[in-house]
Formats: C-alpha cells, sequence, structure tokens
C-alpha cells in the first residue's frame, strides 16, 4: 500500500460507531495513511452529514471518503465537499438525489428488518439474534455479544432524510460488498454498485467485513488510493500539455 494519497475518513453506519473501524485503523496507520473516524451521533442525516463533514475539514488535503452500510447515506451528502477526492461504499446504500433509507431499500429483501426494535423515543435498536445472526454472523460469539451491547441507536428520523446531491456523480466511486451480508442483501448491495458503476470487491462476509476481514479491507483502501494518486498524476499531465 505505497501511496502519498493518504488522508481517509471512516464513516460508520447505524447501530454503530467509530470503534467498528478500530482493526482497520492500525493498519492504515502502519502504512503511513492520515486516519480519522468520524462519531456519527445517528439523530438525522443532516447530523450526521454535519459530522463527517468536520472530520473532512480537519484534513489537509484530499480526502477518500469511507461509508458503511446507512453512512453510504451519509457519504453520498458529505462526498460534496470540496476535499473529498473519491467514495468507497462498503456494505452500504447508494441513494440517488432526492432518496430516503426508505426509498434505496424499497422492493429489496433487507434481513435484519425484522429485527429493529423501535423505543418510546423514537430510537430504533438491532436485537440480539439480529446482531448474531444477521449482522455480524461471521464474528466470534464473544464479539457478537459487545456489538449487541455497545450499539448506538439509530433515530427513526434519520431515515426520513433526503440527499440533495449525490456526490457519485461527480466522484470516482468504488464498492465492497459481503456476499453474505445479512443485514441489507447482496441483491441491494449490487444493485448498487452497478448503479454508480462503481468498481468492485467482493468478500465472503457478513456485513462487517471491517471487523471479520479487516485486512482485505485495509489492503483495498490502499488500492484506492493508489488508483486516486494515479488518476491525479494523469489530470496534472493533462492540464500542464494543454497549459504548454
Amino acid at each position: 500500500m505505497m501511496s502519498t494519497f493518504k488522508n481517509v475518513v471512516l464513516v460508520h453506519g447505524a447501530f454503530a460507531d467509530g470503534s467498528s473501524w478500530s482493526d482497520v485503523i492500525p493498519l492504515l496507520r502502519d502504512n503511513g495513511f492520515n486516519v480519522i473516524a468520524v462519531q456519527n451521533p445517528l439523530t438525522s442525516l443532516e447530523d450526521d452529514v454535519d459530522a463527517t463533514n468536520r472530520a473532512i475539514e480537519s484534513m489537509d488535503g484530499p480526502v477518500l471518503l469511507v461509508g458503511h452500510s446507512y453512512a453510504g447515506m451519509v457519504i453520498t451528502e458529505a462526498g460534496n465537499h470540496p476535499n473529498v477526492a473519491g467514495l468507497l461504499y462498503v456494505c452500504a446504500m447508494v441513494p440517488d438525489d432526492g432518496q430516503s433509507v426508505g426509498d434505496v431499500i424499497k422492493g429489496f429483501n433487507t434481513p435484519a428488518a425484522a429485527e429493529f426494535r423501535q423505543d418510546k423515543f423514537g430510537f430504533l435498536t438491532l436485537s440480539s439474534k439480529g446482531i448474531h445472526e444477521n449482522f455480524a454472523q461471521d464474528l466470534p460469539p464473544r464479539s457478537r455479544e459487545i456489538l449487541y451491547a455497545v450499539q448506538v441507536p439509530w433515530a427513526l428520523k434519520a431515515l426520513s432524510g433526503t440527499i440533495n446531491k449525490a456526490a457519485w456523480k461527480t466522484r470516482p466511486s468504488w464498492s465492497l460488498i459481503g456476499t453474505d451480508d445479512q443485514t441489507l442483501g447482496t441483491e441491494l448491495l449490487r444493485a448498487g454498485a452497478n448503479k454508480i458503476k462503481a468498481t468492485t470487491l467482493e468478500l465472503k462476509s457478513s456485513h462487517v467485513p471491517m471487523l471479520s476481514m479487516p485486512d482485505r479491507v485495509a489492503a483495498y483502501i490502499g488500492r484506492i488510493s493508489e488508483e486516486l494518486e494515479k488518476s491525479a498524476v494523469s489530470k496534472k499531465e493533462v492540464e500542464e500539455s494543454i497549459g504548454q
């Protein structure tokens, strides 16, 4: 993973926090990457985009923006920030202009939805069965139990937020798909990747490959950074030749 394109912002999805990237972060840092994992409040799409934009602003130079699951919504909006050079969707929703979470999943079988539990405050959590069988079934039992205990409730309000302008229309995009994803389902993930013509890597993982296969996820991020760097160099060469 040798590249001078080194800024990565990692965005977690619903029922999670920034620690969902805890196994990927040291692998990236060991290879010279500047990494920030956003702590989304999960209170609304707008709030989560704001939190992600603050992380992008803290970086010096171009950023690869990586979103997991619901964070596909977040990076699709926050990806319009001028510092964002590329997008990576990890087992993530891929919305279009004007779409909400409900619009993205409509017509697809999303296995974990049956395990959502709503409290009286308007927040959703995932049942123990949902964590063990749909969310992270390829992790050890103790790890799954920890994920259930530390999950962050997801506000219903966040599900209704809509995209103003889809950043994948103006940014190069990549996709990572878990072929045993039992949360969003591989059909939805593949449809999203095809819609945006994303370069795609498929791994035999659950919905959380960054926890079950962190080395493969980190390596993919490294490869993308190299591709972004080559693209930037090529663009500069073209501009310089035109200028001459």
